[in-house]
């Protein structure tokens, strides 16, 4: 057993810290919605006085700064594609993927990707893992698409929005309406299937049916 010096422990205990808070702060932020999170609540979760908190995070904005950037970490890892998936089979993969994460994570999920806090902006940090994320997500649908030998008839970016904006459509759809219900079941839950038949019918148009067909 290796024994930590002082100051490890202390930052063992610090990070230890940090990781209670921000959990108690995705806590409340998903029984009350992410505008709600109180400092003077984290502080009582958490079992300190309010202000030390700022031994911490300097602000309230530095907390949300810090769930966002968590988040971010936990969707790019929700949305990759698993080895095995390819072809049409992606697409159904990553609409599946965001509304699951939504469905699992609501709190991130408002913090990610609404704007429920007046005020907050990421840092420049967090913006640029968002940023890496997206241009990774746009490479690999570049490859997706060469390898399905479809034309979507617009560059990368805005095939990747256009996926991007269908998906979180749903899914905002879902969260709105039926939250409760897992991926595939409800009113908007259940149409991803055709979501992806939408993509697959009109980018998929410069190949024979029975190609369309094998795809996947």
């Amino acid at each position: 057993m290796t024994l930590l010096t002082p100051a490890q422990r202390r930052e063992r205990n610090r990070q230890e810290m940090i990781d209670g808070i921000l959990q108690v702060s995705r806590d409340i932020m998903r029984d009350k919605g992410a505008a709600a999170l109180n400092l003077n609540e984290v502080a009582r979760r958490v079992g300190v006085k309010t202000p030390s908190l700022y031994s911490y995070f300097p602000n309230k904005m530095a907390i949300y700064d810090a769930v966002f950037r968590k988040g971010m970490e936990m969707f790019a890892e929700a949305i990759t594609i698993p080895e095995g998936i390819s072809g049409w089979d992606c697409f159904q993969y990553v609409f599946e993927a965001y509304m699951s994460f939504a469905v699992e994570n609501p709190e991130l999920y408002q913090i990610l990707f609404e704007r429920p806090v007046p005020g907050f902006v990421p840092s420049e940090e967090s913006m640029a893992f968002s940023i890496a994320s997206l241009n990774r997500g746009r490479e690999e649908m570049a490859e997706i698409i060469a390898e399905i030998g479809i034309d979507p008839g617009v560059p990368i970016e805005q095939a990747m929005d256009l996926t991007i904006a269908l998906s979180h459509g749903i899914t905002a759809q879902h969260m709105a309406n039926e939250p409760h219900l897992p991926v595939g079941e409800g009113r908007y839950g259940s149409l991803i299937p055709q979501a992806v038949a939408l993509f697959k019918s009109a980018w998929g148009r410069n190949l024979s049916d029975n190609e369309v067909d094998g795809a996947n």
